[in-house]
């Protein structure tokens, strides 16, 4: 199982952070050390001062593929869930000032809490609101028809440079509102108005 995620496919999560738009989607992984299941806490780790929730719609991969054309993208999931890549902002920004790859800042261990899964014929795809809380109160709030890149575009361009495999997950980008976690913090992401995801800092 690997981890793939987007970068920068929300807007106003770009100007947020003052980044440039990009013209294709953005791509980096994660290993599967990232992954925290069944709401498992996450230990804040002591390299990082400032860890940034980012709360994503996910897909789950459900065979083979590479070079998937877009018409047939849709074919190659068929279960959607919610995940939050956290983030080392402190650490990023180190390594963006050097001109450095960013892992450590992104692929570090529990880095990536993922929910269950759902049928995706369950949901609109074009209309999916998603939510983030951080001690109950709303801190990230989109819709996947703000994203730049559609679910299937993401996996048309992922297709062309790695082999997706089944149980492959990918993070589809975030919307504004990303924020600092602190010990103690109780976060919960929500896909349309269901909880499916809740993790506590420790």
């Amino acid at each position: 199982m690997k981890i793939i995620a987007i970068g920068r496919n929300y807007a106003e999560h770009i100007a947020e952070l003052n980044n440039e738009r990009p013209s294709e989607p953005v791509v980096f992984l994660k290993p599967d050390t990232a992954v925290l299941r069944n709401n498992a806490p996450f230990y804040h780790p002591d390299f990082s001062k400032d860890i940034h929730y980012e709360v994503e719609v996910l897909l789950k991969i459900s065979k083979e593929g590479k070079h998937i054309e877009k018409k047939f993208a849709h074919k190659y999931y068929d279960e959607i869930g919610i995940g939050i890549d956290f983030t080392a902002r402190d650490l990023q920004q180190r390594c963006k000032e050097k001109g450095l790859p960013w892992e450590i800042a992104k692929a570090f261990n529990g880095s990536a809490p993922i929910s269950e899964f759902k049928a995706k014929n369950a949901y609109n795809l074009n209309e999916l609101n998603f939510s983030l809380t951080q001690n109950d109160e709303l801190k990230q709030k989109g819709n996947t028809n703000m994203m730049l890149f559609s679910f299937d575009e993401i996996i048309a361009h992922i297709s062309k440079y790695f082999t997706l495999k089944k149980g492959d997950v990918i993070f589809t980008g975030t919307p504004a509102g990303v924020g600092k976690i602190n010990i103690g913090d109780k976060l919960v992401a929500y896909l349309e108005n269901e909880k499916l995801l809740e993790v506590e800092v420790k």
